[in-house]
C-alpha cells in the first residue's frame, strides 16, 4: 500500500488543476457543443427584393414564435452539433453547459499569470471585468485556495444582464438581445458554490463598468482580465484599473484579435497613456502583458511552457 510519503504532490496538483480545466470549459462532455435555438432578430434586408424579404421574415417569425411556446412550457429547443475539441481549446465555440468559453489555452495563460505572481510576490489582487458564468474566476479561486493563499482576493465584475447596448459605432456588434449572454448574479454565485470556491475571497462588482469600477474598493491588482468584449466596456476597465497593477503584474485582453472594438480601445488606450507594452499573444484572439519593471517582468519567461 502506498504511504503519504510516497504520493507525487506535485503530480497530484497538476492533475487537479486538468481536470478543473476541462469540467470549467466542459471540454470532457461531447453534448456541450450543442446549441440552444434562440429568438431570431427580426430584420429587412434592403440588398433583398420585397418577396425574399417576406419569406425571410415569416421563417424569422415561426422561429420566434417556436422558442417562445418552448420557453413558456420551460424546453429548449436544441441544435445538434459535433463536438470540435480544436474549437474548444482554442475557445472558438460557446459550450451549452460549461462555466466559460476562454479555452484550454487562455485557461492556461491564467495559470501561468497567477503562478508567476505568486512565486515573485507580486502584490495585488486578481480581477476579471466581464465573466459570463464564472469560470475563469473560479479557477482563480482555486489556485490561490490550493497555493494556501489567504490575502488575495478574486473581483468577480460583471453587469450579470449580459452585454450592454453599443453606445456608438466604436463600440461593434450588437449583442445585448442574446439570451446565452445573460447569467444573473445568482446564477454565478450557485457555480462558485458548486466548486466549493464561495467564501470571503470573492467579491461580486455588479453593475456597468462605468459605474462600479471607478468606486470600487480595489487598492492593488496582481492580475486584471479584461473581457467586456466592446470598446467602451474595454476603455472603462482600463481607465479604472490600469493605474491599480503593480510592477511585475499582467494586463489580460480576452478578445483582442477576436473583436476589433476591444483591440481598437487597447490601443487608444495605450497610446493616450504613452505606455509601453510588450503585447504577447495567447492565442488566436487573447493577448497579455507584463506591467512595470523589474525582477518579476522577465520571470515570466522563466516559467515552463504549458501543452
Amino acid at each position: 500500500m502506498m504511504s503519504g510519503s510516497d504520493l507525487d504532490v506535485s503530480g497530484v496538483k497538476s492533475l487537479y488543476i486538468d481536470l478543473l480545466k476541462k469540467t470549467l470549459a466542459a471540454s470532457i462532455y461531447e453534448e456541450s457543443s450543442w446549441s440552444i435555438i434562440e429568438r431570431a432578430r427580426l430584420t429587412w434586408d434592403k440588398q433583398r427584393s420585397f418577396s425574399e424579404n417576406t419569406i425571410m421574415y415569416i421563417k424569422q417569425t415561426l422561429r420566434n414564435v417556436a422558442v417562445w411556446l418552448a420557453y413558456t412550457r420551460s424546453y429548449f429547443i436544441l441544435k445538434k452539433n459535433m463536438f470540435n475539441g480544436e474549437a474548444r481549446y482554442e475557445g472558438r465555440d460557446w459550450p451549452l453547459f460549461g462555466l466559460t468559453m476562454v479555452g484550454r489555452q487562455r485557461l492556461d495563460n491564467m495559470q501561468t499569470c497567477i503562478e508567476c505572481v505568486i512565486a515573485n510576490n507580486v502584490p495585488g489582487d486578481i480581477i476579471e471585468t466581464g465573466v459570463w458564468r464564472g469560470g475563469v474566476t473560479i479557477f482563480a479561486r482555486a489556485l490561490l485556495k490550493l497555493y494556501g493563499i489567504t490575502d488575495r482576493k478574486v473581483w468577480v465584475a460583471d453587469s450579470f444582464e449580459g452585454l450592454p447596448r453599443p453606445k456608438s459605432e466604436a463600440d461593434g456588434l450588437d449583442y445585448s438581445d442574446i439570451g446565452l449572454l445573460k447569467v444573473s448574479l445568482e446564477q454565478v454565485k450557485a457555480n462558485f458554490e458548486r466548486f466549493d470556491m464561495l467564501d470571503k475571497q470573492v467579491v461580486f462588482l455588479k453593475g456597468w463598468f462605468s459605474d462600479t469600477l471607478p468606486t470600487a474598493p480595489i487598492e492593488r491588482l496582481a492580475i486584471l482580465r479584461l473581457d467586456g468584449d466592446l470598446y467602451s466596456s474595454t476603455m472603462d476597465s482600463l481607465e479604472s484599473l490600469y493605474h491599480k497593477v503593480s510592477p511585475g503584474g499582467f494586463v489580460i485582453v480576452d478578445d483582442y484579435h477576436s473583436w476589433p472594438s476591444c483591440k481598437a480601445a487597447v490601443s487608444d488606450f495605450i497610446e493616450k497613456r504613452k505606455i509601453t507594452a510588450d503585447i504577447r499573444d495567447i492565442d488566436i484572439s487573447g493577448v497579455y502583458w507584463q506591467v512595470g519593471s523589474g525582477s518579476a517582468v522577465s520571470s515570466i519567461d522563466r516559467l515552463p511552457e504549458r501543452a
